[in-house]
């Protein structure tokens, strides 16, 4: 596998690069450090302790320019690079993750589509992968970065051979929930249990939470919040759920604008609102 300079390889239980990749079942790639944990920790819950299933995960730029305040206020960009580097490797050893893939391209190079290196990165990613079930981005996400990674993680998909795909594809929450969509829209992972094990994986991010982002409580909030608010008319059969869109149709047909696919979603919405307001009106 042959990945750019800046790649950085973390594999937590000293197995080889290869045979940590090959035994992937449950692939994630993001943006950010701690996007994974935030919005794939279906896949790393189902992976943990087993011995037949393996979470790997992908962080694609380089964490550059994030917020910070409190002890982190005075902090560089390279500074902050490097902490956010060794918080991701401690949230893989945590999560007992295969394997952890920091590829440290620079937002601009993502957002750049004339620009082939982070594609050719992610191609070499999946097909030494050949994941059953990948995480990413939803294509509604307000942040430019994730819907850019997204977008660079389709094109790398549609690259490979039908039968090389992944089974099942999710577009998770981070910057813009998807509590909004038509429940029959939403595909909804469940998270109960091992609580315990998911504030521990974002609790290691201290370089956002105490830098002024309170990501740990957030995320357990929405988590609860998207379980609770699930079904009005039936008590809680689950105590934390993540709200994905199904990509999977998006990476079998290669015909489907992202646009489209996303807009059919809005306009699903906009067709449920409206005949719920003209049925009492």
């Amino acid at each position: 596998m042959k990945l750019g300079a800046k790649a950085d390889v973390f594999i937590p239980d000293g197995s080889t690069v290869e045979s940590a990749l090959s035994r992937t079942t449950h692939l994630c790639i993001c943006a950010h450090q701690d996007d994974m944990e935030i919005f794939a920790f279906h896949g790393i819950a189902e992976c943990f302790n087993s011995t037949d299933r393996w979470f790997t995960g992908v962080v694609v730029t380089d964490g550059a320019g994030s917020a910070r305040n409190g002890g982190y206020a005075d902090y560089t960009d390279e500074m902050m690079q490097q902490i956010r580097m060794r918080e991701q490797r401690k949230a893989a050893a945590i999560g007992e993750y295969s394997a952890l893939i920091q590829l440290g391209h620079p937002s601009s190079t993502v957002k750049n589509n004339s620009s082939a290196s982070v594609k050719s990165d992610l191609i070499s990613i999946l097909q030494a992968c050949r994941p059953q079930i990948l995480y990413l981005h939803n294509p509604a996400d307000k942040h430019d970065t994730h819907v850019a990674v997204l977008s660079r993680c389709i094109e790398a998909v549609r690259s490979l051979p039908q039968a090389s795909r992944p089974a099942s594809v999710y577009g998770c929450e981070v910057w813009r929930g998807l509590d909004w969509l038509c429940d029959k829209d939403k595909s909804v992972l469940p998270l109960s249990g091992l609580e315990n094990l998911a504030a521990a994986l974002i609790g290691v991010f201290d370089s956002q939470i105490s830098g002024g982002k309170r990501y740990d409580l957030a995320t357990a909030g929405r988590r609860l919040s998207n379980a609770t608010y699930l079904e009005s008319h039936a008590t809680d059969s689950i105590t934390a759920a993540t709200y994905t869109l199904d990509l999977t149709p998006l990476v079998k047909d290669d015909h489907m604008t992202l646009e489209d696919f996303t807009l059919g979603f809005i306009e699903r919405f906009k067709a449920d609102v409206t005949e719920r307001i003209l049925r009492f009106n």
